[in-house]
Formats: structure tokens, sequence, C-alpha cells
């Protein structure tokens, strides 16, 4: 994985490991930073906390850091649950994944009309292993993975969440 060192993508990555892990103190979240080669200091990541509007929301009855949203829905989330985000990905794959095709680094999603952009975000979600990014139209999806064999195998992986036989 590249580390991006300006602020922005600083900030962003920031930003994606509070929607991937229940972060509980700063100290936990230089430690992840830390782990990804992104060495940011308290008082850095504390600036970087109050701009990305992170808050400590209740889970249970510990407090986590969360950032808002994006798109139209801005309110405050923790991390979902992997269980949770799991079913949802097979749910997804399940009612919405027609087809999956593969070529070189890529795999080809097609769904009903209009239903790409949810299967997108659930893979997204997901963390699906072996994708590298999404993008999605209103009835498929291109997945851009790691290489060929993990084309073949998110491919396999996705239809077989979906009940439908490898094509």
């Amino acid at each position: 994985m590249t580390v991006a060192t300006s602020r922005g993508a600083r900030q962003q990555r920031i930003s994606d490991l509070l929607g991937e892990f229940a972060v509980k103190s700063q100290g936990e979240l230089l430690d992840l930073l830390a782990a990804e080669g992104i060495e940011v200091t308290q008082a850095t990541l504390s600036r970087d906390l109050v701009e990305l509007g992170a808050e400590k929301v209740r889970v249970g009855k510990d407090l986590m850091y969360a950032v808002p949203g994006e798109g139209g829905d801005r309110s405050v989330r923790p991390a979902p649950d992997r269980v949770e985000v799991s079913r949802r990905l097979a749910s997804r794959c399940h009612e919405l994944l027609v087809s999956a095709a593969v070529s070189a680094n890529l795999v080809v999603l097609r769904t009903p009309p209009g239903a790409a952009s949810f299967l997108a975000s659930a893979i997204d979600t997901g963390q699906v292993e072996g994708v590298l990014g999404s993008i999605a139209g209103d009835d498929t999806i291109m997945l851009i993975t790691e290489g060929v064999a993990a084309s073949e195998a998110v491919a396999a992986h996705l239809l077989s969440l979906s009940g439908k036989e490898s094509q």
C-alpha cells in the first residue's frame, strides 16, 4: 500500500480507519496510522479530528470516534459491526448480482437497472479482499483488483454469496 503524506490524504485515511475500526482513543488511532507507515504527532492528529468533524459517540457502554457520513446524510456514525457488514454484502449479492465477468485485473458485475450503486456500496463497505476500488453506473459495476488471480477469486466469492454459478 502506498502511503500518501499530504494533509488531505492523511485525513482521508483517518476517516477511513474510523469507518473500519471501533477506535476509543487517539492513542489507538495513532497506532493504526503508524502500522500503515503514517507518522503523525498527537497535536496534528487532534487538529485532523477537529477538521474532519470527528466526535465521540456512545456504542453500548463505550465511547468511539466517528466522523460524519458523506453526501446527504452527514450524521455521525461509529464503525459498522463487521458481522453485519458481511451479512449486508451477502444479502445485496443475493438480491442484486446478476452476473460477474473477469477481464485481467477487472471484474464486471451486472445488476438490475438502478441497483449498481447499492451493490457497489456494499462491496466497498465490505472491503472484499483483492478489490482496490469500484466504479458503479446504472446496472454495471467495474471492480479494479490486484490482478488476474484476485479478479477470479473476487468474482467467484461474490457469485457464491449470490447463490449463482460461476460464468
